[in-house]
């Protein structure tokens, strides 16, 4: 029974909780769609899904906007990630701000801000009708493409650098003095070499488009989408069809399950180990090959950070209904704010500190168990952990909402529930980060420690969690991050009273009221940056070390 106390009962009670408010719910939609109108066992939502048009034609949509998406992502972010890695460009201090846009400029600011310059009433669509150039509609697959590959092709840009940064330029001057061109080294030894860390920062793209939520209903208007056509089934009028909507989420789920274990094996089969060698030299480039490197690599920075900017200065822009008039200011947007709509600023920041708060206890506890208390319970959880990641935010919404909307525990239209929604959609990367530096922690600290007199409990508290706390603060800042940006998840679940900033600008854009919804997104993207300035320039947090 000592052997049992404290770790073995605080793995137990993490793997409560987890089966409590991960697994159950999730197990929930699953059983659902197996579920006829009567409760009985039926395969016809499934045959529905399969004989009526519009739903396969969103699962072929689907699979084929994350295929895209991930790959032109690949171009970009490899491309990016090259020009960094081996040239000197005059602007490269800027690039180490790429990381940072995907945190400040949340995905529906990012949509919102594309739409006021080339939607229908964009400024540069306006621009062209106005000398009678017609400009192509930037709703469907065009925006959708265009803007997901801004928005994600950071995550195989730092992949891609940081596999680049350890290749052995050794290998590469082997292939070079075997009379090979450098254009065949770089497609027959560089690329296959950082190709499994390329393709694993590509499941995390495909993943996060397959079952994106904001920019697939912001700008995918006639383009049917698994995510979309889940979260409009699910909040329908007459209450959609239950079987439906687990359908869906069941389809959605499927899916990502199917392309994490095709990754899998694929990696498997081609994992390459550099030893240690000599990192490969930045070179200077000149004439129209340095103009070709700075320039694409500046033009991809420019666009990365342009929606901020479109932002911050649409929320001063005096507008009239859905039509903003460019270059006339005004603080009417903010002064409404003030008036009317301070109650949403507050229940973001109650809810997010909140969730916050209890992810980064809970993330930090399950890191230590599972790095350096690993026992009969660590595996399940471990599994458990991963199931997050295969659910889209939608579905973990509606999976909350019909898992504790009766029975012992009802938290279906409290505030809780949107606490624990928040808390959930990025805890396994919140384990991640608390967890990174605790491999390099000797065990023989803690043991020494405890050879003193010092109790287990304790020793945590006053030796290892001082150890912890640039994994801690990473962990604490992108779990603050990503809550406070959350949609997908609360959208679905969030009654009257419980708008949140995202909230209320995904129902501002849905308006077209593009002004008001600006100031709202300044605000949120201040509310985001306040704390990661903090910890980045004053506690020298390394938010992307792990």
């Amino acid at each position: 029974m000592n052997r049992f106390l404290p770790w073995g009962l605080l793995s137990l009670v993490s793997l409560v909780f987890l089966s409590v408010f991960v697994a159950y719910p999730i197990l929930g939609v699953l059983l659902r769609s197996f579920l006829g109108e009567t409760g009985g066992f039926s395969l016809n939502g499934f045959l529905i899904f399969l004989t009526k048009g519009q739903y396969l034609e969103a699962l072929f949509n689907s699979v084929l906007l994350g295929v895209t998406v991930t790959f032109t992502c690949s171009v970009v972010g490899v491309f990016l990630a090259f020009i960094v890695a081996r040239y000197e460009i005059p602007f490269g201090s800027i690039i180490f701000l790429l990381p940072l846009s995907i945190l400040i400029i949340p995905e529906l600011i990012s949509a919102q801000s594309w739409i006021m310059v080339l939607g229908n009433n964009g400024l540069v669509t306006n621009l062209f009708k106005a000398i009678g150039i017609p400009f192509p509609r930037f709703y469907g697959w065009l925006g959708l493409i265009y803007v997901m590959t801004l928005t994600f092709y950071v995550h195989i840009f730092l992949a891609a650098l940081a596999a680049l940064q350890g290749f052995d330029h050794n290998l590469e001057e082997a292939g070079l003095s075997l009379g090979t061109t450098p254009l065949k080294t770089y497609f027959k030894v560089v690329f296959p070499a950082i190709m499994p860390a390329v393709l694993s920062a590509g499941l995390i793209v495909f993943t996060l488009v397959v079952g994106n939520f904001a920019i697939s209903i912001t700008l995918g208007q006639r383009v049917p989408l698994l995510s979309v056509m889940t979260y409009r089934s699910f909040i329908s009028e007459l209450g959609g069809n239950p079987t439906m909507q687990s359908t869906l989420a069941t389809v959605s789920i499927l899916l990502v399950v199917a392309v994490l274990f095709l990754q899998k094996r694929y990696i498997s089969k081609r994992n390459y180990q550099m030893v240690a060698g000599r990192t490969p030299p930045r070179k200077k480039l000149k004439g129209w090959k340095s103009f070709l490197a700075s320039g694409g690599a500046g033009l991809i920075i420019v666009l990365s950070l342009l929606p901020a900017l479109v932002v911050l200065i649409g929320s001063f822009t005096y507008s009239r209904g859905p039509v903003m008039y460019w270059g006339e200011f005004t603080l009417s947007n903010y002064a409404r704010i003030w008036d009317f709509n301070m109650g949403v600023i507050f229940n973001s920041l109650k809810f997010a500190s909140l969730a916050s708060a209890l992810g980064v206890i809970f993330a930090t506890l399950v890191s230590y168990l599972l790095v350096k208390k690993r026992n009969v319970l660590s595996t399940s959880l471990d599994y458990l952990l991963l199931l997050p990641l295969t659910i889209s935010g939608t579905v973990l919404g509606i999976a909350l909402a019909h898992g504790f909307n009766s029975g012992p525990l009802v938290l279906t239209g409290t505030a809780g529930l949107m606490v624990l929604a928040m808390m959930l959609r990025r805890l396994p990367f919140g384990v991640r980060n608390a967890a990174s530096n605790l491999h390099s922690i000797s065990d023989s600290i803690e043991e020494a420690s405890v050879s003193l007199g010092v109790p287990p409990v304790r020793t945590v508290f006053n030796v290892v969690l001082p150890l912890m706390a640039p994994g801690i603060a990473a962990a604490a800042i992108l779990t603050w991050v990503t809550t406070v940006a959350e949609l997908s998840a609360s959208v679905v679940i969030y009654q009257a009273g419980q708008e949140t900033l995202p909230i209320q600008i995904f129902r501002l854009i849905s308006s077209d009221l593009m002004a008001r919804a600006s100031a709202f997104g300044v605000i949120n993207m201040l509310i985001i940056l306040v704390p990661v300035f903090f910890g980045i320039k004053v506690m020298k947090v390394k938010l992307f070390s792990s």
